[in-house]
């Protein structure tokens, strides 16, 4: 009965795509991105100055409008190259490759701040869910089930230790109007924000809590303390 119940409501959905994207993804690539970036950063040293940018920033659309180029959604950003590829023998298939790519973005100045970045990719599926007739997701449910991707993921990864500091949650809600530049100027403020961190932590001040960006408390999440997901045990379990 329990089942069928989150059947009909759909809570599995988004909970499930959250799992599965930090167990099949997220807790593989994370721990040795850092590594990635050390060794771009020794290369290049003029382009990833800010250690604290050193992440992966995963963009995560409320309506699940998702691009596959990053320059056609924003003409600010722009592809410089990949890191280093990450190669494992993963579910029968023989040296399957995980990489990243390094954007530079444009700000209103012209400067250019580099950082890794790319969409949560389970949002493409819920948004082809709520295109199929066999999912029937409304258009509503879909930016629910969004919100809930979210929060769960976000749960996820803070109580996950082989993540922390390799990655940056960037939720955003697109304006009612396109805007052109309006991608780019939300992985701006997330890269000032970072920049800003690094030197209070270097001045031995305390960084300021964001104000302007989408957490998962501005959500508006009707969910109950049973729906969100439990935290990692490390016992093995």
């Amino acid at each position: 009965e329990i089942s069928e119940m989150s059947e009909r409501s759909k809570q599995n959905v988004a909970h499930g795509l959250a799992w599965s994207y930090y167990v099949g993804y997220l807790k593989i690539v994370l721990p040795r991105l850092k590594k990635s970036m050390e060794e771009f950063s020794r290369a290049n040293p003029n382009l990833l100055a800010c250690r604290n940018t050193w992440k992966l920033h995963i963009l995560v659309p409320l309506s699940c409008d998702v691009y596959d180029d990053l320059e056609k959604a924003d003409s600010n950003i722009q592809y410089v190259t990949d890191l280093s590829e990450t190669t494992l023998a993963r579910a029968g298939t023989k040296q399957r490759v995980y990489k990243h790519s390094l954007y530079a973005i444009t700000d209103e100045e012209n400067q250019l701040w580099h950082c890794a970045v790319e969409y949560a990719t389970p949002l493409q599926s819920l948004y082809a869910m709520s295109l199929d007739e066999c999912a029937a997701f409304s258009r509503e449910e879909r930016l629910e089930q969004a919100k809930l991707f979210y929060r769960t993921l976000e749960e996820i990864l803070k109580c996950s230790k082989e993540c922390a500091d390799a990655y940056r949650l960037i939720a955003y809600e697109e304006p009612g109007e396109a805007e052109t530049h309006f991608l780019s100027r939300e992985i701006l403020w997330h890269l000032r924000q970072e920049h800003h961190e690094e030197i209070a932590v270097q001045e031995g001040n305390h960084p300021d809590t964001p104000s302007t960006t989408l957490d998962s408390a501005k959500l508006n999440l009707q969910i109950s303390v049973s729906d969100l997901p439990q935290p990692l045990r490390s016992d093995g379990f």
